[in-house]
């Protein structure tokens, strides 16, 4: 497997530049000569589909649900970063970089976080031509708030539904092109498989879930935009339909994957209310520049937090990182939670929650200003707990929310297999081992509006235009069998357990022992417990229905069969990377006050998996890490 990253040679404010100068053109007359499959239509999909569609390129669309205005990242609620510096606070495209890399623990690529701190200041443009309603100030200029890793204000909002208008961005400008002819749009269409055809991606393989009809699709290159695989824990924030299997097809087919055991654990979501919850829902980060986090000093107390006086009150992330506060980041103020929760010190029935707190902000500014930046996440909370968040604290406890993990990329956004290219979260490469907060809609957007149009014409400029009659070529007939063979199988089986029940089992397994901490006796035995798993979900899975026809059970088991897989991969990498580093906690490797500590001589590297075959395990390979730009150095947010 060769891992050239092709990172443009140069000072790292130059590369990018250098590298489109450097970079091969399609001319306009023959963009039209080309079909280009992108997979997924959230932010990443949505923006590339569009671009490309207006480059004059021949877009297939795939989107699995029934619009692209349901991607889930309309669910992003707090904003997105760009260094404006809107506030003159001090703000720089090298300050968002350098924040990037140190939020990461140091374990991104630099150059690649370079260029998207770089590209920031376009996405905020380009979103507000196309009308997204951002924030203002009452002078009318766009309005800016702090996120988590920062001590700058760089967060550009719409409430707490930011995710919702910049998808309806991308979406306006995706139809357009689908009006315009240059976008072919197929909704409610998952891909399966992709194809090979001489070492290079060439098409896709996809079943239409009403009809349940398998089809092929050819293409000169393909982009995979399908978001992450938190859902391999069942409980996540995730969207239900989230899953790995674009991404985990496209890795047995030759595709590295990428620090798989990087996942991120966010700290202000709703506690889990009971043992048959089927997801979790997020509480923005946004809400911790004006909520204070907090749980009561005496263990076990168990009064209302009315009751509870202030200088019986821990506010334990000001305590403990006083120059960030409630703003630590994500991986830092989730495990200070489940420290806090582990001491006896957490509230609510299930003692699994600490207290998220604006009387001290409305006290300050008045319930009329927390209700205009807030409103809609405080009446989704009301809504769900029956409290009121004007009158009592919120009450929030970690969970699984984003995945830094993902197929490797170069700096062109390539994966191992040539003419695959794979944007936002289900790539690896800007975020390390932990993101900060509104980071991911900058990548998402970045990826899609202005990197994929030049780095994806630099590959179809050495490729011939070649998809006519290919969807007949043994290749894509192989894969199609491939593909019906799997679901007749499963449907087939007739056993007498739901799939769900097997997902639930195998997200307690991956929380218990790869979830907000891991060890090396709890991965070992997840690497014990899974394969049993798997080799009783083939046996023994009911899935009803058949494959000709419009079946969720059928959708659900294929997603849930690559899960199985897939979490032995996460554990596998999370067993070997003998560091603690960001997301990835090892509790043999941590500092005296229980922070994470890396091990730079001997782990300061991607760790990319490759797939040798089914039943055999998967071989590492090791992308090394330089820091040129940033001094490698312990991470302190104190």
């Amino acid at each position: 497997m060769n891992l050239d990253a092709k990172i443009p040679s140069g000072p790292i404010e130059k590369k990018w530049a250098k590298h489109k100068f450097d970079m091969k053109l399609v001319s306009p007359a023959n963009k039209r000569k080309y079909t280009v499959a992108v997979v997924g239509t959230g932010l990443a999909g949505g923006a590339a589909a569009a671009t490309l569609g207006e480059l004059g390129y021949n877009v297939l669309s795939f989107c699995f649900q029934d619009s692209p205005r349901r991607a889930h990242s309309i669910a992003a609620q707090g904003g997105i970063n760009a260094a404006k510096n809107y506030q003159g606070d001090g703000d720089s495209i090298y300050r968002l970089f350098y924040d990037t890399v140190k939020g990461g623990d140091f374990r991104a690529r630099e150059a690649n976080v370079y260029r998207l701190a770089e590209v920031s200041n376009n996405i905020i443009d380009q979103c507000v031509a196309q009308g997204v309603p951002f924030a203002r100030e009452y002078g009318g200029y766009l309005d800016n708030r702090s996120f988590g890793g920062a001590q700058v204000s760089r967060t550009f909002y719409a409430r707490g539904q930011t995710g919702q208008q910049l998808l309806l961005g991308a979406y306006s400008s995706l139809m357009r092109q689908v009006s315009a002819g240059t976008v072919k749009m197929f909704a409610r269409t998952e891909m399966l498989d992709i194809v090979i055809v001489d070492g290079q991606a060439r098409g896709v393989v996809v079943r239409d879930l009403v009809s349940g009809e398998v089809k092929s699709y050819a293409a000169d290159a393909v982009v995979l935009a399908t978001g992450g695989y938190g859902n391999v824990f069942y409980l996540s924030t995730n969207a239900k339909n989230c899953n790995v299997t674009a991404a985990y097809r496209a890795y047995k087919k030759g595709a590295g994957f990428a620090n798989p055991c990087f996942t991120q654990i966010h700290p202000t979501c709703i506690p889990v209310s009971g043992d048959y919850q089927s997801k979790l829902t997020l509480m923005s980060e946004s809400l911790r520049n004006d909520g204070r986090v907090w749980v009561p000093k005496q263990k076990g107390d168990k009064r209302k937090p009315g009751d509870i006086n202030e200088e019986e009150r821990d506010y334990y992330l000001e305590r403990k990182y006083p120059s960030f506060g409630n703003l630590a980041p994500r991986d830092i103020a989730s495990r200070a939670a489940k420290e806090a929760c582990d001491d006896g010190k957490g509230v609510g029935e299930s003692g699994l929650g600490v207290y998220l707190d604006f009387a001290s902000s409305i006290k300050r500014l008045g319930e009329d200003a927390i209700r205009e930046r807030y409103g809609n996440l405080f009446q989704m909370y009301e809504h769900i707990t029956a409290e009121n968040p004007y009158k009592q604290p919120m009450r929030i406890f970690p969970a699984v929310h984003y995945t830094m993990g993902g197929l490797w990329v170069d700096y062109n956004l390539q994966s191992t297999i040539p003419g695959l290219f794979v944007l936002g979260e289900a790539n690896f490469s800007d975020h390390g081992a932990n993101r900060l907060g509104a980071s991911a809609l900058m990548q998402g957007l970045a990826d899609g509006y202005f990197i994929i149009p030049y780095t994806i014409g630099n590959y179809l400029a050495g490729v011939k235009p070649n998809t006519a009659n290919k969807v007949e070529s043994a290749e894509f007939k192989h894969s199609e069998e491939e593909v019906q063979q799997k679901i007749k199988k499963l449907l087939s089986i007739n056993g007498s357990r739901s799939v769900d029940s097997f997902h639930r089992e195998l997200g307690l397994i991956m929380w218990d022992h790869c979830g907000m901490a891991r060890d090396e006796k709890g991965l070992k035995e997840a690497l014990k417990k899974i394969p049993k798993l798997r080799e009783e979900f083939w046996k023994d899975v009911r899935v009803l229905g058949d494959g000709e026809e419009f079946n969720q059970s059928l959708e659900k088991a294929g997603r849930v069969a690559d899960f199985l897989e897939f979490a032995e991969v996460m554990c596998r990498d999370a067993l070997e990377r003998e560091e603690s580093c960001g997301g990835h906690f090892r509790t043999e490797y941590q500092t005296e006050d229980g922070e994470a500590k890396r091990n730079d001589a001997e782990y300061c590297y991607a760790s990319v998996w490759e797939h040798k075959g089914d039943g055999v395990p998967p071989v590492k390979h090791k992308e090394m890490l330089s820091f040129e730009n940033v001094t490698l150095a312990t991470r302190s947010y104190k």
